[in-house]
């Protein structure tokens, strides 16, 4: 028999994330890399594992992720995002009122704003001159 497994996508500013949540031991493996080898800093781990706290249920489950696109922060947010989404599919009523609440399954909408023609970034213009 297989076992059972979820699925949650998680997106944040240019990040996207494809979470699977497998029963287990609490392991979380990102682009076949372990947690720790693949994020460098310790606040940013935490980010990743606050779904967990939250639902209550830290080493219930396997984190198999694929994550490309963005920053470490980003990803950390798509990271958090995904497992967040995969959690409720997992047992909808023990967990979406707890993650619903930490604002967790909300998608968070900030991007970068666009390139506009004529200046040198988003905002940016060069330097007036009244000369």
């Amino acid at each position: 028999m297989a076992k059972m497994q979820y699925s949650g996508t998680g997106r944040r500013k240019s990040s996207v994330a494809r979470v699977r949540l497998i029963p287990g031991k609490g392991n979380i493996t990102i682009n076949n890399k372990p947690l720790d080898d693949y994020l460098a800093m310790e606040i940013v781990k935490r980010e990743v594992k606050r779904p967990f706290e939250i639902a209550g249920c830290e080493g219930k489950f396997d984190v198999i992720a694929r994550v490309h696109g963005g920053g470490t922060t980003g990803q950390a947010g798509a990271l958090r995002h995904g497992i967040s989404r995969a959690l409720c599919q997992a047992d909808r009523d023990a967990y979406r009122a707890a993650l619903k609440d930490a604002g967790f399954l909300t998608r968070d909408p900030r991007m970068k704003e666009r390139k506009k023609y004529g200046l040198k970034k988003a905002r940016r213009a060069s330097q007036f001159s009244k000369r």
